[in-house]
């Protein structure tokens, strides 16, 4: 068998459980069509609970298909990109799903952006109307792009009457970057209140679409390879992650499922994983708008939650928390990390505290947010699991493409049902990263991994993440976590500093425990890093702070720091 066949063959198939599939025939139709099949038939479920406010699928389905109507007379039609600038909130699922009622594209922008960069996306996508959230209005309006309505609602709108005084509070704790103005707004010829929207009566125009060649959704990605892009994803593309990732848990039952929502809906992993997981199943939203710890904990009984999916800083705040005791985590079927690497002391910490194991995932912007999964009881410490049904996994030589055999580091490249075709208006991007191998399309993922020979992945580094020291290539996530487990590290980020001498110096980026501020220094952490990393691997330079660069969904920014390094050059 040559090395290619090796990986087609998909040996990580042999792990499955035996009501696992190898494969899956996917449902030829959209994401409104199937919304509508489970509204009608969970009409009287519980869909969305917002701070003790409650919405059931009938209910959200009206107002969908009123949105959908209203928006239809402003004339977005089939095939039109619609933005959505919105916190996680009830308006959010009801713009989302309105939006592909219509046949449109939904183009979801991050609340913490600036107007520059809201331009940026509105001009590259080509977005007239927009959707967004009143404190944000006046970046849209910063951007002085020509929109043809901007669609404003606020976040107390959807709050139970004695919680609407808490939607400024809620508001101030979503991130400390948005500043919350005095609201003024000049509602008239273009622009309109969301709630006035949804309050018409009306239905939307019957509109037909091809599942897999109609787009569904536009994201951008998060630049950390570069300037963002547009990524296309078919209603297809993003049903076949749904249901992919589904039928790898067969615990999870069609209207029984209660999931906890505080990830971002704007981003791909919240989006799809808890947003459209959630209305795929018939299941509540327990939605937040921000992830506050408190109220997480206590949804976790009170509404007897069955799913919580989360990212690595939540799962390491938590272990540590003084009140995560008070929730039953074994009530849970499901608890799933992704969007980062999973240190090896956050997992075991956290099952010693909690009873419970983490299952870990992967997955892209580029493949409807997720390739990869573990099976309920296969997890392994390290890894962050197996291909999902219907998805190929490879490795090969980042700069050759010669697949490589198992054991060996190389660039991961996907194939399947879920995969983008390319990029939105950048040809050349597309050519760069989804290309042809013996008659199969495959996405290069630009990320560093290992294949083992049972057919585990293992993470180790973004391509531009390997740092290059005196002709050795080192993994800077090798070094984080060996920093990770010294008892008084909090946080830690690594990167290349260049050095005419070496190629690059390693440069680590530390934040230690409140209590060992000032007592650890970076002599002491030197020599901790050289009793259990080889010498070339031990960082030249430790900086530390009180906390380092997060992207959106609280991965460390790598990116971020090196940008700092270069302005400061």
């Amino acid at each position: 068998m040559d090395t290619k066949n090796i990986y087609t063959s998909r040996p990580w198939c042999r792990l499955y459980p035996e009501d696992v599939p190898r494969s899956i025939e996917l449902p030829q139709a959209s994401l409104p069509d199937l919304f509508d099949k489970m509204a009608e038939r969970y009409s009287n479920h519980i869909a969305v609970y917002f701070y003790g406010s409650k919405m059931k699928y009938g209910e959200l389905k009206r107002q969908v298909h009123r949105l959908a109507a209203s928006m239809h007379q402003l004339g977005v039609k089939k095939g039109d990109r619609v933005a959505l600038y919105l916190l996680n909130s009830p308006q959010f699922i009801i713009s989302y799903l309105a939006i592909l009622k219509l046949g449109a594209v939904v183009t979801p922008i991050s609340p913490v952006y600036t107007s520059q960069e809201v331009r940026h996306q509105l001009a590259d996508s080509g977005a007239r109307v927009v959707i967004c959230q009143d404190i944000l209005y006046d970046n849209v309006i910063k951007t002085e792009m020509e929109m043809e309505a901007i669609i404003v609602t606020g976040i107390a709108d959807y709050l139970p009457p004695l919680k609407k005084a808490l939607g400024r509070s809620l508001l101030s704790k979503v991130a400390r970057d948005i500043e919350i103005p005095d609201i003024k707004i000049a509602y008239g010829e273009g622009v309109y209140r969301f709630k006035d929207l949804v309050g018409r009566e009306g239905a939307p125009p019957p509109v037909k679409i091809d599942p897999q060649r109609d787009l569904a959704v536009l994201p951008y990605t998060g630049g950390t390879t570069g300037p963002p892009k547009g990524v296309l994803l078919t209603h297809y593309n993003v049903i076949a992650t749904q249901q992919q990732t589904t039928c790898l848990w067969p615990i999870l039952k069609e209207g029984a499922e209660v999931i906890i929502a505080f990830l971002p809906f704007y981003h791909i992993y919240g989006q799809i994983v808890a947003m459209i997981n959630g209305f795929m199943l018939g299941a509540e939203i327990v939605l937040f708008t921000t992830p506050d710890f408190d109220d997480i904990i206590y949804a976790i009984d009170s509404r007897r939650a069955t799913l919580l999916y989360g990212v690595p800083t939540f799962f390491e705040y938590l272990k540590e928390y003084d009140k995560t005791d008070r929730a039953n985590w074994r009530r849970l079927k499901l608890i799933t990390c992704g969007a980062d690497t999973l240190h090896e002391n956050t997992v075991i910490s956290w099952q010693e505290r909690t009873g419970t194991k983490i299952m870990e995932g992967y997955g892209m912007t580029e493949t409807a947010g997720v390739s990869h999964a573990t099976p309920l009881g296969l997890n392994k410490i390290g890894s962050f699991g197996l291909p999902i049904p219907n998805v190929d996994a490879a490795i090969v030589d980042p700069e050759t493409n010669e697949f490589l055999p198992p054991g060996e580091v190389g660039e991961m490249i996907l194939s399947g049902p879920n995969i983008t075709a390319g990029y939105w208006n950048n040809p050349a991007e597309t050519e760069r990263t989804v290309i042809e191998l013996e008659g199969q399309s495959w996405l290069k993922t630009g990320d560093l991994v290992r294949m083992s020979e049972d057919g585990y992945f293992y993470f180790y580094d973004r391509k531009r993440d390997l740092i290059k020291y005196k002709g050795y290539s080192i993994f800077a996530r090798d070094i984080e976590d060996y920093l990770y487990q010294h008892p008084q590290v909090k946080a830690a980020g690594v990167i290349g500093v260049p050095d005419r001498r070496v190629g690059q110096l390693i440069k680590a980026i530390v934040v230690l425990q409140n209590e060992a501020r000032g007592k650890v220094s970076e002599e002491d952490l030197k020599e901790y890093c050289k009793q259990g990393l080889a010498y070339y691997k031990v960082p030249k330079i430790i900086e530390f702070r009180g906390e380092l660069p997060q992207t959106d969904v609280g991965k460390i920014s790598r990116r971020e720091l090196r940008e700092e390094l270069e302005e400061v050059e």
